[in-house]
């Protein structure tokens, strides 16, 4: 029945098929298995996947002695208790999560940095860049689509030894600092150092990637806690400062930047411990910011737990700065992680909390966003 469809139909459903079945179907036959590999395929499936909405993630122990272990998560059902998970190969046992990308994973263990797909089982081991004793920072995985490019930037900031004349002048070592921008365009030989910037990033928070730049919150030094959103051009390799919204007068206000319905977005708390989540409607805009959601404070029956556990018996003053915006769902109602250890689903129109889980879901665990595609690494969508 199949052979006497056009190519381009069988494509075309194919692409709608979830990753899971796509890469079980591989194994059926030798036609099969060349479709699944068609890198057309992979083009209209992310396309599909992306169009449909995001509510997929990958989680991942963070405990060494679970061996780190990989599990994807859809909590497109979540209403109804179906709550799909698929616990992922070993193939990538022993190595970090650190980003994602177009359904691809950046991933480091004690030899290096990898990007791998955990649903094709394929990876690649990137060249190794010289590690700075003392060195802490930020590592982003982005794709540009005008330059077709995949891009692994490493931005560290070193503390270099404090010395007598520092000393003498008053500094401190948390004042004397140097911030140095590394680039890897993905099938090239070596990384490029694009030099310093004077900005911290010893403050580690989630990226963010919208209009081909990538996105964190910063610091101009270490003398200020005031937060800055910095931007970094994919395609011309350009850091600058983008606006931020006024939404409060405390200097340290930002806490998380995230991507909403493809849109800039940012979480803001304050001492009342109210989360709002305020949206950048036109890029670079600074009047276009806009409050769209106030979240109350809420305290997972997980954290809780743990917190008695670890003898915490006074209440845990949960501030919503410890929480991070995950995603709207096509429900409308939006997801929040809390202290890498529960998931909650909020209502932001009857304003109630509901905690979601799953049997491979640990108690301590990092998750990325991730739409399971076909990309085969050395095949761009």
């Amino acid at each position: 029945m199949m052979d006497q469809l056009p190519e381009d139909i069988i494509l075309r459903i194919l692409s709608r098929l979830p990753v899971i079945s796509l890469m079980q179907s591989i194994l059926v036959c030798r036609a099969w298995r060349s479709l699944i590999q068609h890198p057309l395929l992979a083009t209209k499936h992310f396309s599909h996947m992306v169009n449909k909405g995001t509510s997929t993630f990958i989680f991942q122990s963070n405990r060494p002695e679970l061996s780190y272990r990989l599990c994807f998560v859809d909590f497109s059902d979540h209403n109804e208790g179906n709550v799909i998970f698929k616990k992922l190969p070993d193939s990538y046992k022993s190595r970090y999560l650190v980003d994602s990308c177009n359904g691809l994973l950046c991933m480091r263990d004690s030899q290096g940095l990898y990007i791998c797909n955990p649903f094709t089982r394929r990876y690649l081991e990137l060249p190794k860049l010289i590690d700075y004793p003392m060195a802490v920072g930020h590592i982003g995985f982005g794709f540009h689509q005008t330059t077709n490019e995949y891009k692994v930037i490493k931005i560290i900031s070193r503390r270099p030894l404090l010395r007598r004349r520092y000393r003498n002048l008053g500094a401190t070592s948390m004042s004397v600092f140097s911030t140095e921008v590394h680039v890897l365009t993905i099938g090239d030989p070596a990384w490029r150092n694009l030099g310093t910037i004077p900005y911290d990033f010893s403050w580690p928070t989630p990226k963010a990637m919208v209009k081909g730049r990538l996105h964190w919150l910063s610091r101009p030094n270490r003398q200020t806690t005031a937060s800055l959103v910095v931007s970094f051009d994919l395609a011309t390799e350009q850091i600058q400062e983008v606006p931020k919204p006024d939404c409060c007068g405390l200097d340290k206000c930002l806490h998380q930047l995230m991507v909403l319905r493809g849109c800039l977005s940012a979480g803001a708390y304050h001492e009342n411990e109210q989360l709002e989540i305020w949206v950048m409607k036109q890029y670079g805009a600074k009047e276009s910011w806009s409050k769209e959601f106030t979240i109350g404070a809420y305290l997972p029956r997980t954290v809780q737990q743990r917190n008695l556990i670890f003898g915490l018996h006074r209440r845990a003053r949960l501030p919503n700065s410890y929480v991070r915006v995950l995603c709207i769902l096509e429900t409308g109602e939006i997801l929040l992680e809390y202290r890498n250890r529960a998931i909650v689903v909020y209502d932001p129109q009857h304003e109630t909390f509901k905690e979601v889980t799953f049997p491979e879901m640990s108690h301590w665990f990092k998750i990325v966003m991730q739409v399971g595609c076909l990309n085969w690494i050395d095949t761009p969508l």
